[in-house]
């Protein structure tokens, strides 16, 4: 998916293709497929060509289901980031398919595409989307928290998307949030929001209220 790094590529070098993705390619398993890229991508350890593997391989097994349709959208992101502004071409396929998987099932991986969409719509440029824009994308990602708010990675896009935004005040709390569940992200997103906590200012977050001990 297109969130955190939108300018650039956070893999370590290493094999040029991963074992475990080859393994999944096998499955011809869209959703298998873009789960194993997110593995390695949250691990460190993707390689441009795992990302242009998994990009091929889901290509190549189209069905209009929403687990396939988010699985593009998340394999097309992710090789966006590797190509920077040689794959702004590719930013309007990212949101064909999230939108279009987002039609098929909106509750799909607890609204999984919705997250894709709106912080797509805050961080890249509106000049390559067709259907929304910044604010649209802020107004998704706010109706996820409202639908979803034991859903920490919920608050860690729409504290993206303000930061992004240069409105800072708003994105505090959700800090705050993930910061007290900070163990519920995975590693890639946990780097994320020390980089979003280090752009607000380091807020000053509430202590967890203790829990009262069982009877």
């Amino acid at each position: 998916m297109l969130p955190a790094c939108w300018g650039g590529v956070t893999g370590a070098q290493g094999p040029a293709v991963n074992a475990s993705l080859k393994t999944a390619v096998a499955t011809k398993d869209a959703l298998v497929i873009a789960d194993a890229l997110e593995d390695l991508i949250a691990a460190g350890v993707d390689t441009p060509e795992d990302r242009q593997l998994a990009y091929a391989e889901v290509r190549a097994h189209a069905v209009d289901t929403a687990a396939y349709t988010y699985a593009r959208a998340v394999v097309t992101g992710r090789l966006v980031q590797l190509k920077g502004l040689l794959g702004a071409d590719m930013v309007g396929e990212v949101e064909h398919y999230a939108r279009r998987s987002r039609e098929l099932d909106p509750s799909f991986r607890s609204g999984a595409a919705t997250r894709m969409l709106g912080t797509l719509y805050v961080v890249a440029p509106a000049a390559l989307l067709r259907n929304g824009d910044s604010e649209t994308g802020l107004e998704l990602l706010e109706g996820l928290v409202q639908k979803d708010p034991d859903v920490i990675e919920n608050h860690l896009r729409v504290a993206e998307a303000y930061i992004a935004l240069g409105d800072v005040d708003p994105a505090k709390p959700h800090l705050c949030r993930c910061s007290a569940d900070r163990g519920k992200l995975r590693r890639d997103d946990q780097a994320l929001l020390a980089q979003l906590l280090k752009d607000a200012g380091n807020p000053t977050c509430p202590k967890p209220a203790a829990q009262a001990p069982s009877p």
